[in-house]
């Protein structure tokens, strides 16, 4: 049986009785009538986010009323759960530097033999050279004024490697390469003073190519890497109250790079604890750890190095321990078979409220314009005044919108507001060109638009199927993954669709996916097949094999009354799904692929606990880093009981030592739990079940994992059977 919200029928899909705000109008007129008076936050309703699997009664909870209460950490590739466990610099590191400082050490002694024994290797006048380019260095001359040297042509490429070798073994602090001899069939070695390492020569104070007159050294990068290591760092990122991006902003910004140095598999939500993997081009793990001590709310540690970087979607899903707070309920029983259910059944795998964005102008409606090829209205959207910010950009886009004073207003708005600052800077540079103006955008960021369009229309096909066949059973026209087909594990497992929290955050990167999209090679039939009578009486497919497509030129939709939907809904708003209104490819969905997407999700590795609290402000679920003092007291407490045992000492010294240290670890880890505590007052709500005269309150911790594209937020309604949004909850406070 299927539970839903009490919306009338003939209004579930293009009308919206019960929207907080009039209903939009999906055409060129739109943004003519578009009031700040009128527009509010996007509702569930709005985007499609109708339906539940279950008819058992919901309850009170609060979700994310501490950013602590949401922990995420990341699923890798080989099924592993992504943890932070040490800060430590990695071993290999520890060995190069060992290396590298026996190398600086050789500039204090004396070479003789060894010149000796290249004399014997390569003759009499390689070995002056070599003789004199090592007098200069050891005598503290002035490293960018110490020219390499070349040593005789040589034909014979053995004798050449041995050369070669030779240096590796003898002279740390020297680096050869091999150049162009006289004629075409020799070769000759030039040596010159190794830049990288401990040295810091041949750095930012060192000549520009152009000036020094021969061919460019054979090192890539800002220093010569040791070959020992793999060229990327990979590490596990650890941030509280941050999105990914503002993150990676600022630690590129300490480190002095690029933020696209940086690479990830996925997001992850702001308003949360979160552990991810992230891999740098050439940085060294004992720079980055050494920005723990500098960083608030983040922390970097597990540090490898690897032969390649991180992209976006290489990762299985994400494993979500959830607290939700001030429960109140008339039963533990009713709770019980909430959790149960969603643990047996699962839920409609909707695209959540973040992938519309938060502001009051959602991305699908921008989306929507793009794919219209409204430009200037797209951009207008982007760019005037909306409802629910802070003062600061709404007086900026308020003197944007009176004064058209693009410099003015640069200064006035944030740069974390991404996609406008690039459209005013193109504007400035290409007045009245609005579609170059929307291609300045990252394109991370303008593709959401209409992925979050793609979204929204899944989104309401999602609960028309629901809403028309139910939560139980295949029906004829149903599309399934075929079985049996590779594809289907690499559409179910590794799905190339990420979630935006913010519209504001997002980072151009050139190896981007497509958001929302799956690319099949040539010649391979489609991953998904129309359920007909034989299959049914087969009983081959089950309700969790459905899957609904994302328009693009390459999906298919089903044979039954639910592709109405989309066409439906796409008329409406002036678009066609099988032709293309402009010629611009990359805002149009008939020049995106598509892809399919489970219509059912059930939680992996699902439990939960009911807990008991009084004090509001106190954590409920342990994060990486409370694990990591947990274990570093311990180690401590070991140690120090052993000295007291050992030193006959007053166990009651050892113990007070003991609890000093306690409180400086905690004080270390714990550096944002005042900033955490501020966020919300203690709840006065005495729980139905279970409250006593202390104001005991109740809270439901869940552990579940879900697949890289799955919101955890629609989990979470489908067990409350309340709206998800944040202004829901923040009124539950």
């Amino acid at each position: 049986m299927v539970q839903m919200m009490s919306i009338p029928v003939s209004s579930l899909f293009w009308q919206s009785a019960l929207k907080p705000y009039p209903l939009f109008c999906y055409n060129s007129r739109f943004c003519k009538t578009l009031t700040t008076t009128t527009m509010k936050t996007v509702d569930e309703s709005d985007v499609g986010i109708i339906c539940f699997i279950s008819n058992l009664p919901g309850f009170r909870g609060i979700l994310k009323q501490r950013y602590c209460d949401f922990i995420v950490n990341e699923v890798d590739t080989d099924r592993k759960v992504v943890r932070l466990t040490s800060l430590d610099v990695p071993p290999e590191e520890a060995a190069v530097e060992h290396d590298e400082t026996k190398a600086s050490d050789q500039l204090n002694r004396s070479y003789a033999s060894e010149i000796e024994s290249f004399r014997s290797l390569a003759g009499d006048s390689d070995a002056q050279c070599l003789e004199t380019l090592i007098n200069q260095v050891t005598s503290g001359k002035n490293e960018d004024s110490i020219p390499p040297i070349v040593l005789s042509a040589n034909s014979d490429k053995s004798h050449r490697t041995a050369i070669h070798n030779f240096f590796k073994d003898n002279f740390k602090f020297l680096v050869t390469d091999t150049v162009d001899g006289p004629d075409a069939s020799s070769k000759c070695i030039r040596v010159r003073l190794n830049s990288g390492g401990n040295n810091n020569s041949m750095g930012r104070n060192s000549k520009k190519r152009k000036e020094r007159g021969d061919n460019p050294f054979d090192s890539r990068g800002s220093e010569n890497w040791p070959e020992q290591l793999g060229k990327f760092l990979r590490f596990h990122l650890y941030k509280e109250n941050k999105d990914t991006q503002e993150a990676l902003g600022l630690i590129s910004k300490m480190l002095g790079i690029l933020p696209r140095s940086f690479g990830f598999a996925g997001t992850k939500d702001k308003r949360s604890v979160s552990t991810q993997r992230v891999t740098v081009f050439k940085q060294r793990a004992s720079k980055l750890a050494a920005l723990n001590k500098r960083l608030i709310g983040i922390r970097l540690g597990d540090f490898c190095y690897v032969k390649e970087g991180l992209l976006l979607g290489q990762l299985l899903g994400n494993r979500f321990t959830i607290t939700l707070r001030g429960v109140v309920v008339d039963s533990e029983d009713v709770i019980k078979a909430s959790a149960n259910s969603l643990g047996r059944n699962g839920f409609i795998n909707y695209f959540g409220l973040q992938r519309f964005g938060s502001g009051s102008v959602p991305t699908h409606l921008v989306g929507a314009t793009l794919l219209r090829g409204e430009w200037k209205s797209a951009v207008k959207m982007i760019l005037d005044p909306r409802e629910g910010e802070r003062n600061e950009i709404s007086k900026a886009r308020e003197y944007y919108k009176e004064t058209d004073d693009i410099d003015g207003t640069l200064r006035k708005l944030p740069r974390h507001l991404v996609a406008e600052r690039a459209i005013l800077q193109c504007l400035k540079k290409c007045p009245g060109n609005y579609l170059q103006a929307l291609k300045a955008i990252p394109r991370t960021l303008r593709m959401m638009y209409v992925h979050s369009y793609q979204s929204f229309l899944w989104n309401h096909a999602a609960s028309a199927r629901v809403q028309k066949h139910g939560t139980e059973q295949v029906v004829v026209g149903d599309l399934v993954f075929c079985k049996g087909d590779d594809t289907e594990k690499e559409l179910g497992c590794v799905n190339p669709e990420f979630e935006y929290e913010s519209s504001n955050d997002a980072d151009d990167s050139s190896h981007l996916d497509e958001v929302s999209e799956t690319d099949h090679p040539d010649g391979r039939h489609n991953p998904v097949k129309t359920v007909t009578a034989e299959d049914i009486n087969s009983g081959k497919y089950t309700i969790d094999d459905v899957v609904l497509p994302l328009p693009g030129s390459r999906v298919i939709y089903p044979m039954n009354d639910v592709a109405e939907v989309y066409h439906h809904l796409a008329e409406k708003d002036g678009i066609n799904l099988t032709e293309s209104l402009h010629n611009v490819k990359e805002f149009s969905i008939t020049s995106m692929t598509g892809n399919y997407r489970r219509v059912f999700q059930k939680p992996m590795d699902f439990e939960w606990e009911l807990l008991t609290y009084i004090d509001g402000n106190k954590p409920l679920a342990e994060t990486d880093m409370d694990k990591i003092a947990k274990a570093k007291l311990a180690n401590i407490v070991k140690e120090e009981e052993a000295v007291c045992g050992n030193k006959k000492k007053d166990p009651s010294d050892c113990m007070k030592q003991s609890e000093s240290l306690s409180k400086d670890i905690k004080l270390s880890t714990e550096n944002n739990e005042a900033a955490c505590a501020k966020e919300v007052k203690q709840l006065h709500v005495e729980s139905v079940c279970g409250a006593d005269s202390q104001g005991k309150q109740m809270a439901l911790k869940l552990g579940l994992t879900l697949p890289s594209s799955c919101y955890a937020t629609m989990a979470i309604r489908e067990l409350l059977k309340t709206s998800t949004s944040v202004a829901f909850h923040k009124t539950l406070n």
